[in-house]
């Protein structure tokens, strides 16, 4: 396999990529945090950030009240967690398509994103894990989803060591079975209104509930994780090449495979946590940044976190503008854009990872 297909070549051309992204990043940053449905001057804004951030500025004009409410606690955290979650989809989608070999999956395709569900309708119609505090609804969501992935590994070594096709075989039934007991307990108390909508907002994702807590926590399991896949771009290469040919090589993949799919996990169990359900980044961004600069993951993962970010900020900022009045779940947005993108994918025949497969 050539890890230079792609569109563009030479070290050059990714440093100064991920110059530009970086710096995308940060103007797309201060520039949507000033965009919203309440009208705030874009000077105003800054000065809220610059005395909440540095202490520089008016402290009893920007250090509180509405205008400083709306700024720092409303749209700053939630572009913020956008960053996060956005870095950690996109690369989970890149490993876990480099683990199944499967240029066609991204962090849902094993299951996580049914296990998640599960979680969270249990959590909300029936209570289950109330007694861990008040977020408990996205701590029972994370452990669905991480448990659906210890799930997965397990039901693809029954009878052999696990591949990259028990791995999907194992996620499509795991996400059918959860599927299917989320429906049934959603059909059987559906009485319960209130918890039916609850349940449906967070399974659309939204990433109204972002707390500088969480943000935090969700930014330093999304660094972590993409620095220690990155570290192992060589052996996510050997997995393009099949695990036949990676014996040959000295490699074997087996438990390779196993730690990249639990790291990943861990990932989008933390993005479903604070943010619900969000489809499709996974699977759009490593595509994009795979066509054009071909599939080396040690090129492919630090762009792939870059452009993941910048692609669910944006997101974000539209979900919030374009009802007047009304904020658009952000996992409806992505799978409006990511549908059309997948089915475009199934229809190139001759595409694989990069093009050239």
């Amino acid at each position: 396999m050539d890890l230079k297909n792609g569109i563009f070549h030479g070290k050059p051309v990714w440093w100064i990529t991920m110059i530009l992204l970086l710096a995308a990043l940060i103007v797309s940053l201060l520039w949507a945090v000033t965009i919203g449905s309440v009208d705030i001057q874009m000077s105003d804004v800054y000065r809220v950030l610059l005395y909440k951030t540095f202490g520089i500025g008016d402290g009893a004009r920007y250090g509180s009240g509405s205008m400083s409410d709306i700024v720092w606690f409303v749209r700053l955290p939630r572009l913020v967690l956008a960053i996060g979650v956005g870095t950690a989809l996109a690369i989970s989608g890149a490993v876990m398509q480099a683990v199944v070999k499967n240029p066609l999956a991204d962090p849902y395709t094993l299951g996580l994103s049914s296990g998640a569900s599960l979680g969270a309708t249990l959590a909300i119609l029936l209570g289950v894990g109330s007694f861990l505090g008040s977020g408990y609804v996205g701590i029972v969501a994370f452990l669905g989803a991480f448990l659906v992935s210890l799930a997965v590994v397990a039901l693809a070594n029954v009878g052999g060591r696990a591949t990259s096709v028990k791995l999907i075989l194992a996620g499509t039934a795991l996400s059918s079975i959860c599927g299917a007991v989320s429906n049934f307990v959603l059909y059987v108390l559906n009485s319960s209104t209130g918890a039916v909508e609850a349940v449906a907002r967070w399974t659309l994702g939204s990433l109204a509930g972002a707390k500088w807590e969480t943000n935090l926590w969700m930014l330093l399991v999304a660094l972590t994780g993409t620095l220690f896949l990155w570290t192992q771009h060589r052996t996510l290469n050997l997995m393009l090449l099949g695990d036949d040919n990676a014996i040959t090589l000295g490699t074997d993949l087996h438990r390779w495979r196993i730690l990249y799919l639990l790291v990943s996990a861990l990932m989008v169990g933390f993005a479903v946590y604070t943010a619900g359900i969000i489809g499709f980044v996974g699977l759009i961004i490593p595509h994009v940044v795979r066509m054009l600069f071909g599939t080396d993951h040690k090129k492919l993962l630090p762009i792939s976190a870059l452009l993941g970010a910048i692609f669910l900020l944006w997101a974000d900022v539209l979900c919030r503008v374009l009802l007047p009045g009304k904020e658009l779940p952000i996992g409806v947005l992505t799978s409006l854009v990511g549908a059309p993108v997948f089915i475009y994918l199934m229809a190139r025949k001759r595409y694989g990872f990069g093009g050239g497969d």
